[in-house]
């Protein structure tokens, strides 16, 4: 596609701003983007409809390809899990499904074509339209927080108020080093939701990013260019969503343990 065929593309840095531009409304603190949530919702209500359609119609004799995928996926995960989560939870293994589900959709739409989704909407009136979840900081950083909040809640859940303010407090250097202790904690505590932010947003920031330059070029080398980029990105969103997961298993299971 070419910068063209986009309304508000008149030069490269405006194409360039135009697709880095969320379809917004409010101001400052809450400022709600209208196209991340729209797509993370139809793309989080795909998965959860395609899912349970399977299961309503799973049968024991032989079974069909999307039941077979969806099988796969699901023991996929419930492996990870077991391999990795040493607690005792039902929640676990649901919420890593989900999570590399919807996380892998939010990736898969870096493959549709940079200029095709705004072009249409422009014909309804949409001024700027961003396809791509991942690549909106807020969403990955929602996603995140979601995340630590069950790390706080777990850590509550299984060793209580006071083991849990006991372990922030004596880890790992004993209970005369608590404000040492203390510093650390919260350190690691804040890192763990930027760092699975940060690594996903900025992994399909930059794809994006070299989707957009790539469109910019003259129509008769992008195909040259694009189908490579897209054939070797399905391997860097595919692992960019395990790596959350796995990521946000390893954190729970760390909540559920006692330290020593």
């Amino acid at each position: 596609m070419i910068a063209a065929m986009v309304p508000g593309a008149g030069n490269p840095s405006e194409y360039i701003v135009h697709h880095l531009t969320n379809l917004a409304v409010g101001q400052g603190f809450w400022t709600f983007h209208l196209d991340t949530l729209f797509f993370s919702v139809v793309l989080g209500l795909t998965f959860f409809f395609l899912f349970r359609r399977v299961a309503v119609r799973a049968t024991a004799g032989v079974p069909g390809g999307l039941q077979n995928f969806v099988e796969i996926m699901v023991e996929f995960a419930d492996r990870q899990v077991k391999d990795t989560f040493h607690g005792k939870s039902e929640l676990i293994a649901p919420l890593a499904l989900t999570i590399f589900c919807w996380v892998f959709l939010w990736n898969l739409m870096d493959l549709v074509p940079v200029d095709l989704l705004p072009l249409v909407s422009s014909w309804f009136g949409v001024p700027y339209l961003r396809v791509v979840p991942s690549t909106d900081l807020n969403a990955t950083f929602g996603l995140s927080l979601t995340v630590l909040l069950l790390i706080v809640f777990y850590s509550l859940k299984v060793k209580g108020p006071v083991g849990y303010a006991k372990e922030f407090l004596t880890h790992p250097f004993g209970p005369y080093l608590f404000p040492a202790n203390l510093l650390l904690n919260i350190v690691e505590m804040i890192a763990k939701p930027l760092s699975l932010s940060l690594r996903l947003f900025g992994n399909l920031y930059a794809g994006e990013m070299i989707f957009i330059l790539i469109a910019l070029l003259p129509w008769w080398i992008q195909p040259a260019l694009s189908l490579p980029w897209a054939i070797f990105h399905i391997l860097v969103i595919t692992l960019q969503a395990f790596i959350f997961m796995m990521l946000t298993i390893v954190y729970l299971s760390m909540a559920h343990e006692e330290s020593h």
